[in-house]
């Protein structure tokens, strides 16, 4: 099989960020399989990761959105922002639609999970490579899904401040609620306690809010805490 590959002069050099030791080796070794990979580069959090992508230039960053120091979406805007062009594949776990159309328009090109990526990741690196989008089939079913069925946010009012908090701090928003701490959402998000402090304070700016029991009792108006 491997001798019917189309083989680049030149093979696609691969930056790898994701936060799981296990992880990073095993997409090591299956992207070293073949002749047009080679992996320049690996991250454990989204700052090495951006700092990686801005010293070696690679020509494709496949990157974890749950990372600590720097989630996904975080480092996607961030090297959008320093105008960095790289082509950036996110390999994830989420398959929620707020996920897919965040990365999306953080200015990812493809997306694909990784309960499916020994099947589909070669393929999707390759296309996005070569400038085309890519999204797992099932993330497709999923965006076409939420457009043909109305979401819990589409009843909500354009003017509701809740339409202003990006995936990541509703995620937080919900945890503070049920009366997690900074440093135990820290834990289950993967952040640092730092970011988590970061996330609050936006949170509470955006939504006009200055205590904590407010929190909780908007989040039991928006039906966000879990039954």
């Amino acid at each position: 099989m491997r001798g019917l590959l189309t083989i680049e002069t030149t093979p696609i050099r691969i930056v790898i960020a994701d936060d799981h030791a296990v992880l990073r080796s095993g997409l090591k070794a299956l992207l070293t399989f073949y002749p047009d990979f080679t992996v320049i580069g690996e991250a454990d959090n989204g700052l090495q990761a951006l700092q990686l992508v801005e010293e070696c230039e690679p020509d494709l960053l496949l990157l974890d959105l749950s990372m600590p120091d720097m989630n996904g979406v975080d480092c996607i805007n961030e090297i959008r922002a320093r105008g960095l062009t790289c082509p950036i594949l996110v390999l994830t776990m989420y398959d929620e639609a707020e996920y897919i159309k965040e990365v999306m328009r953080a200015g990812a090109n493809g997306y694909v999970l990784k309960k499916s990526a020994d099947t589909e990741l070669v393929e999707a690196i390759r296309k996005v490579h070569s400038g085309q989008k890519h999204l797992s089939e099932i993330v497709a079913h999923t965006l076409i899904d939420n457009l043909l069925h109305k979401t819990s946010d589409a009843s909500l009012p354009e003017n509701d401040p809740y339409q202003l908090l990006s995936v990541r701090e509703r995620e937080v928003l919900r945890y503070l609620a049920q009366g997690y701490t900074n440093s135990e959402i820290a834990r289950q998000m993967s952040l640092s306690p730092k970011t988590v402090d970061t996330y609050r304070s936006r949170i509470m700016g955006k939504l006009a809010i200055h205590k904590k029991s407010e929190l909780v009792n908007y989040a039991i108006q928006h039906k966000l805490l879990p039954l």
